[in-house]
C-alpha cells in the first residue's frame, strides 16, 4: 500500500472524528480543502472504498445515521484498542499536517522521541511474532552495560517522550521492564514463547505512575490544587482513577495508585501549586525530597 493511500484513509477516519457527525456534502467540503484533492469533490465510489479499507484497517465502523445521512464513528468495546486506534491515528494525522506545512518549519516546534527510531519497529514485530529478543542495555544507574539480555516482551509503552517494554526476564524468570533509547545490539530470536495467560498488562500498571512498578499496597492519595492548576490537571489527568472535588479557592484532586519515585518527581515538578494532604507517607516522601533540594541552594 502506497504511503499516500494510507494517509487518505487516515484523513477520512480523523475528518469524521473531528466533526463528530458529518454529512457526505460536507466531507466533500472538506476533501476540496485537503491536499489530497485537485479542487473537486470526493468521488461516490472513492469514498466507499475508503471508508471500508479505514474500518478493516483500523478496525473501526464508521456509520450513516439514515435519519439525518450523517456519517458517525461508532464506538467500541475494547477500550485500550481504542486507545491505541485513537493515537495512531492522532499521531499519523499529526505527521501528515506536520509534512503539509514544511514553509512553517521555523514557526513549529516539536518534542523528540529517539528510542521510536532504531527499535520500535522491530520491537513490534517481536511482540506480533511472539518472539524472545536479546539486547545489551545501559542503564543509567550503572558504569557498564549489561549483555544479552534476554527477554519474552509482553507489551510496550510511552512515557514522557521515552518508549519501553515489559516483559519476562528469562534468566531471572520475572516481570521486568526496559527503556528502548538505553538498548543496543537488539535481535529478534528464532525461539517462540507463550504469554502468560494469567498476566494481564492492563492490570500490571492500573494502580501506577509512570513505567515503575512496585508492590507496595495502592493508596487513597489526595492532592489540594490552586485553581489555574486544576484547570490543567481536568484536561491532562495525572493518573485515571482522578476525580475532582471544587472548593471557593481550590480544588481537591483524588486518586488510587501505588506510589513510586515517577510520581513524587511528579507531584514536585508543580512546586507550591499543588500540596499533599494525603497520605502521610508521601507527604513525609514530599518534604524529605524538599528538603534535600534546598541544601543545594
Amino acid at each position: 500500500m502506497s504511503r499516500d493511500l494510507f494517509n487518505r484513509y487516515v484523513w477520512l477516519v480523523d475528518t469524521i472524528r473531528r466533526y463528530g457527525r458529518i454529512t457526505r456534502s460536507e466531507i466533500d467540503e472538506c476533501w476540496r480543502r485537503s491536499s489530497f484533492s485537485d479542487g473537486t469533490g470526493l468521488p461516490r465510489r472513492t469514498f466507499y472504498n475508503y471508508r471500508e479499507a479505514a474500518q478493516q484497517m483500523f478496525e473501526i465502523e464508521i456509520k450513516c445515521d439514515p435519519a439525518t445521512f450523517e456519517y458517525y464513528i461508532e464506538g467500541g468495546g475494547d477500550t485500550q484498542k481504542e486507545r491505541v486506534t485513537n493515537w495512531l491515528l492522532n499521531s499519523v494525522a499529526t505527521n501528515e499536517l506536520l509534512t503539509n506545512s514544511r514553509d512553517l518549519a521555523s514557526r513549529i516546534f516539536v518534542e523528540d522521541v529517539p528510542s521510536a527510531r532504531e527499535f520500535l519497529a522491530p520491537m513490534i514485530e517481536a511482540l506480533r511474532e511472539h518472539r524472545q529478543i536479546k539486547f545489551d542495555y545501559q542503564p543509567y544507574t550503572r558504569s557498564k552495560p549489561t549483555p544479552d539480555v534476554a527477554l519474552e516482551p509482553y507489551f510496550l509503552k510511552i512515557f514522557r517522550q521515552r518508549w519501553y517494554v515489559t516483559g519476562r526476564n528469562i534468566a531471572e524468570n520475572r516481570i521486568k521492564t526496559y527503556a528502548l533509547d538505553r538498548m543496543s545490539n537488539l535481535r529478534i530470536m528464532q525461539d517462540e514463547f507463550v504469554v502468560d495467560p494469567t498476566f494481564d498488562a492492563e492490570e500490571y500498571f492500573r494502580y501506577s505512575y509512570g513505567i515503575i512498578f512496585t508492590e507496595g499496597e495502592v493508596k487513597d492519595v489526595v492532592l489540594r490544587v490552586e485553581p489555574r492548576q486544576a484547570k490543567y490537571l481536568r484536561t491532562l489527568p495525572l493518573h485515571h482513577t482522578q476525580q475532582e472535588y471544587v472548593h471557593d479557592t481550590y480544588s481537591i484532586f483524588s486518586y488510587k495508585l501505588r506510589i513510586s519515585q515517577d510520581f513524587v518527581d511528579e507531584l514536585l515538578s508543580h512546586g507550591s501549586r499543588i500540596t499533599v494532604l494525603e497520605p502521610p507517607e508521601l507527604r513525609a516522601i514530599v518534604v524529605s525530597e524538599l528538603k534535600r533540594t534546598l541544601k543545594n541552594y
